[in-house]
């Protein structure tokens, strides 16, 4: 049997270390309401590293991670903080055999003041488009 796996590391400068203590709160939150899911969401690790400055959040996979819990808290993060600008991350779909589905990966960025969507691509429905019609995006 086949184990499957996303995985990422990325920063969050949420301006002071105050709110990067605060931000604490809103992740052991945001983990309550994931364990409550069926299923379990797979979550993310969030710690603030010295070596990241006392303002970044390095939020990363443990074992396996949720893309898309890590970009609620992000939203999260930018309501309750104020923040503006641009943030994204990339990740990467692993499998542990090799399976035709098991690769891949993907991107998001948000722009923080709004909590919109700038872009994002997942590199599975990319080639698959591109094999099946010929040019993405058409």
């Amino acid at each position: 049997m086949a184990d499957y796996f996303t995985h990422f590391s990325c920063l969050l400068d949420v301006g002071t270390p105050e709110n990067a203590a605060r931000a604490l709160d809103l992740y052991n939150a945001l983990s309550e309401e994931g364990a409550s899911e069926e299923p379990p969401s797979d979550g993310f690790l969030l710690s603030i590293q010295p070596e990241h400055g006392g303002t970044n959040l390095w939020m990363r996979d443990d074992v396996t991670g949720d893309p898309e819990r890590l970009i609620q808290f992000v939203k999260r993060c930018a309501t309750e903080f104020g923040l503006t600008g641009r943030w994204g991350f990339q990740y990467a779909n692993t499998c542990s055999r090799p399976r035709l589905d098991g690769f891949g990966g993907g991107a998001h960025a948000l722009d923080l003041a709004t909590g919109e969507t700038i872009g994002w691509t997942y590199t599975t429905g990319w080639l698959a488009e591109l094999l099946d019609d010929g040019m993405p995006g058409d």
